[in-house]
């Protein structure tokens, strides 16, 4: 994966916001990784779970693979923070 710079961050959450998945997996790698940002795999899990909700069978893999360096709090807090999330930047729908 290429070097994730402040920019790219910027972008990839304001196309995330718009509900693309390929954004929201993409800040799940930045989180995992460290690239532009510190390791925090409750934020990693929240963009891939996020993004699996969006159909990415990439995202439900690595949302597995640190699941399994995580608690069972963070899991709960990073569930917590998509559900707030989802809130936030919920899709209209249509009537």
């Amino acid at each position: 994966m290429a070097c994730v710079d402040i920019d790219a961050l910027t972008q990839f959450e304001s196309e995330a916001q718009k509900g693309r998945a390929d954004a929201l997996y993409n800040l799940g790698l930045a989180y995992s990784t460290g690239q532009g940002v510190e390791v925090d795999y409750v934020a990693a899990h929240k963009w891939f779970n996020l993004a699996a909700i969006k159909g990415s069978e990439l995202a439900k893999s690595w949302r597995a693979q640190i699941s399994a360096e995580m608690n069972v709090g963070q899991i709960a807090e990073a569930q917590r923070l998509a559900r707030e999330w989802l809130n936030i930047f919920r899709e209209p729908t249509s009537a």
